[in-house]
């Protein structure tokens, strides 16, 4: 359930290993701004092993060997990719409709792969104390997909892990990203990430013809930020970016910001009976770092790794499942954890000073120790426990 990064990716890799997979998105297409659109050196390598790397990057997109950020007014490498042992030594900024499509056409190419758009998910049903398949409304009414294996990977808002009733742990996060589009010219900074301002973040990402940018703002205050008015918003992200502050004016109205809600939460366990979530709904990322793209690709390949052959030969069994949480929840909860640690610094930091400006003190150890730049590549471009395909 669910046409998404792990979703498709779990679905060709299943129906590559012989399974009978239908994967089911309740929208007719891929198009939609500001989804996760890194993506990382080891969901790369993931490409290369399966013979897709050359095809990928022929599609549009934009190439980071290393992540920058400005740090008292000095541009300083924060993630260096360059000793990665990977076939990629960089992060590919690419439309995630782009990746989507692809990887979509590719597993189109296997009898056995089955992809139904425009169908919603209105209810599991049971069978034998098993969740036995779904219910789904489409175009031409409602029908019935019976399965050995239903598995939600339909996002952070996911209908599957609602219907099934996991319990969610979530962590607090204080902060909300405010997203939109700025041009790119050809006198702009040479780099795809920026930091900037004292209680505030500004991210930029390079989308070739134009800026993806974030600005970070306190959690639930948008209400506060419209009320202030367009010219205000402008002045306040102008201050903290790198960009001419005319370039602000881009921004015509509200309708040209997106709001994303930051979270972050987990599944206690991910699995009953006849049912897996694996991607954001087994784990909600924040958006720091790009992780939740590359974490849903490494939660698809270790599923596919595992359940491939019990579901081929029809032995599949719980243990199975409890063998995939398993495998990915140190991943999981190692990536949370930094998450929660860098706000929480941010978060200390204002609360001890409201007038103290600079960075996390994270950048400001690798703008001390440019050395770490390469354990942060590393960490950033591969993770906790990057997988292979078997």
């Amino acid at each position: 359930m669910g046409a998404g990064p792990a979703g498709l990716m779990l679905g060709l890799l299943l129906a590559r290993a012989g399974v009978d997979v239908t994967v089911v998105e309740k929208h007719g297409d891929f198009l939609r701004d500001f989804r996760g659109d890194t993506v990382h050196p080891s969901t790369l390598e993931v490409m290369h092993e399966l013979g897709l790397l050359d095809g990928l990057l022929q599609l549009p997109h934009t190439q980071a060997p290393k992540l920058h950020a400005e740090i008292g007014g000095k541009d300083i490498t924060i993630a260096d990719f360059s000793r990665l042992p990977t076939k990629c030594r960089f992060i590919a900024f690419m439309p995630q409709w782009e990746f989507l499509d692809y990887v979509a056409r590719e597993a189109g190419r296997l009898p056995n792969f089955h992809l139904l758009m425009r169908a919603q998910v209105t209810a599991l049903f049971e069978a034998e104390g098993r969740i036995a398949g779904v219910r789904v409304a489409t175009a031409d009414g409602e029908t019935d997909i019976r399965a050995a294996l239903v598995v939600g990977a339909d996002g952070r808002n996911s209908v599957v892990r609602e219907k099934a009733g996991l319990e969610i742990e979530r962590f607090g996060s204080p902060r909300d990203v405010l997203w939109m589009k700025l041009s790119h010219q050809p006198d702009d900074p040479p780099y795809v990430m920026g930091h900037g301002g004292p209680r505030q973040g500004f991210v930029m990402v390079d989308r070739g013809d134009y800026w993806q940018c974030g600005y970070v703002v306190r959690k639930g205050s948008y209400a506060d930020v419209k009320a202030a008015g367009i010219d205000a918003f402008r002045e306040a992200v102008a201050a903290v970016s790198p960009l001419p502050p005319e370039r602000m004016q881009e921004v015509r109205s509200w309708d040209d910001v997106h709001l994303l809600s930051v979270r972050i939460d987990r599944l206690k366990r991910w699995w009953r009976p006849g049912l897996l979530c694996i991607g954001d709904a087994a784990h909600a990322m924040s958006p720091i770092g790009g992780f939740g793209v590359n974490l849903a690709i490494q939660d698809a390949v270790a599923t596919a790794n595992i359940l491939a052959g019990p579901l081929r030969d029809g032995t599949l069994a719980d243990r199975h499942l409890a063998d995939v949480q398993a495998r990915r929840s140190f991943p999981t909860k190692a990536t949370q954890k930094l998450q929660l640690m860098m706000q929480r610094d941010r978060s200390k930091r204002e609360a001890e000073d409201k007038r103290r400006e600079g960075p996390p003190s994270f950048m400001r150890g690798i703008a001390r120790w440019p050395v770490l730049a390469h354990l942060a590549g590393r960490l950033v471009g591969l993770g906790f426990r990057p997988e292979h395909i078997r």
